[in-house]
């Protein structure tokens, strides 16, 4: 069977700015903790891949033949049913997503969501969002690893790499289910809207108060860990106790 084109190159960009966005922000949140420098800097990355998302769902509507919800959205029980067949080594083949990577596509895309609104709500001063916004990290690398090991049942039913379809855009499938472009266009001008959003947040970003003000709206975010009135007004009253004992001993 021939390798055809199937990925169109906004598909592939915003893959390749999705996974790399939520490695690096994880790394700097969960390994690198949230009292290193480069934390307030895993917010930013996750505005900028939110931006990139909110252009992936435009395209889902709009885009190329594959890159379409239309052409992937199987029901829960497509999904079943295509799981117990893959894991029989029966498992069709399809030009676009499968039914599971369908369902891992969508859920990331909910989970992302999801931990853009917590996230934000989080830097906007209400730390209630915070249990929310872990939760839903973990669900995300939940999901990560569901589609993690889904590819690679795929590679050994079917012995296709296909990740590496999401680097060349082509697959092995029938020659009339390729796309006819690539749509480099639509690709420049998704790379300059991201990169745009992304330059603007950092030159934005102030080191001194660990804020950064979102483009074109104004909105000024709080990208540190934020000591509550309570821990002040705590550590201002040990003070005085501390102080007396301290003249205390000196008599």
């Amino acid at each position: 069977m021939p390798r055809v084109l199937i990925w169109d190159l906004p598909v592939r960009l915003f893959h390749l700015v999705f996974a790399g966005g939520i490695a690096s922000a994880a790394v700097i949140a969960l390994v690198l903790g949230d009292d290193g420098p480069l934390f307030p800097h895993h917010a930013m990355i996750g505005l900028t891949v939110a931006v990139a998302l909110a252009l992936r769902v435009a395209w889902g509507f709009a885009g190329s033949r594959h890159a379409r919800f239309a052409s992937f959205a199987f029901g829960p029980a497509a999904a079943v049913r295509y799981m117990g067949a893959t894991l029989r080594g029966k498992g069709p083949r399809f030009a676009g997503h499968n039914p599971g990577a369908a369902h891992a596509a969508f859920a990331m895309y909910a989970l992302m969501a999801l931990l853009t609104v917590s996230g934000v709500t989080l830097a906007l001063g209400n730390p209630d969002a915070k249990q929310a916004h872990e939760f839903f990290a973990y669900a995300m690398l939940g999901a990560i690893g569901a589609h993690l090991a889904g590819l690679a049942l795929h590679t050994a039913v079917h012995r296709e790499l296909i990740g590496l379809s999401m680097v060349t855009g082509r697959k092995e499938a029938e020659p009339a289910e390729s796309i006819r472009s690539s749509h480099p266009v639509v690709a420049l001008l998704f790379l300059l809207v991201v990169a745009g959003f992304a330059a603007a947040l950092w030159r934005n970003y102030d080191d001194a108060t660990v804020t950064t003000r979102l483009p074109i709206v104004g909105t000024v975010l709080a990208l540190g860990e934020q000591e509550s009135d309570d821990a002040e007004h705590g550590a201002a009253d040990g003070a005085g106790p501390r102080d007396e004992d301290d003249d205390d001993d000196d008599d």
